[in-house]
């Protein structure tokens, strides 16, 4: 009965985990806050508050029914431990880093390549405050950096208006206005997750653990 308990579970292991052995984990390979301390389950709690705030689509928490406790997706522990508690990068920068692994991963576990063609069309700034959802003074910023940078290519006039191309758009994305494109990430990423579930793989099932 202990080897079947045992192997159940790692099983639940590999699919969820609990604060507290999120918390052991973290602490064995020594990763640390950003001021190189110790996580303490503060720290912790903090961070997943950040992970849920950042990305609810995800559905990396569980519902806290039972025993009043929440479970972490994998997932979601990978997340915090190569996002929030990385110390190279931005947290943006890392953000984005994340899902794009995700992204590969889940392709290529799913044998499946979607050609994501987020930026086909050319946009004109008032297109593009809406897109970004950016004011016009920020959008003629980000414009100007485009082409100081060395893409003055990308910036068009048509019938006397300043249109960005599509690559432009792309640019500034990736570049400057950021969230846009981790948001993009994220959309296809849970459009891969819903296929990953259809395939009979778990994700945020807790099997009435919690």
């Amino acid at each position: 009965m202990r080897n079947i308990f045992r192997n159940n579970e790692e099983i639940y292991d590999s699919i969820f985990l609990t604060y507290e052995k999120i918390l052991t984990r973290l602490n064995i390979l020594e990763v640390t806050t950003k001021s190189g301390k110790e996580i303490t389950y503060t720290d912790l709690k903090k961070a997943i508050n950040v992970m849920l705030e950042k990305h609810p689509s995800c559905r990396w928490r569980s519902e806290r029914i039972k025993n009043r406790k929440y479970l972490i997706l994998i997932e979601g522990y990978c997340w915090l431990r190569f996002v929030y508690f990385q110390k190279e990068k931005s947290l943006l920068d890392a953000d984005i880093e994340f899902f794009e692994n995700r992204i590969k991963q889940y392709e290529e576990l799913l044998k499946v390549h979607f050609d994501k063609n987020w930026w086909s069309e050319d946009m004109d700034i008032e297109q593009l405050e809406k897109y970004l959802k950016k004011k016009e003074s920020s959008i003629r910023k980000s414009i100007k950096k485009m082409c100081d940078t060395g893409f003055e290519e990308y910036r068009l006039y048509v019938n006397g208006k300043v249109v960005i191309s599509s690559n432009g758009v792309e640019w500034i994305c990736k570049n400057i206005f950021k969230e846009k494109y981790l948001q993009l990430l994220e959309e296809y990423k849970m459009e891969l997750t819903e296929l990953y579930i259809e395939s009979g793989y778990p994700y945020d099932e807790f099997f009435c653990k919690n």
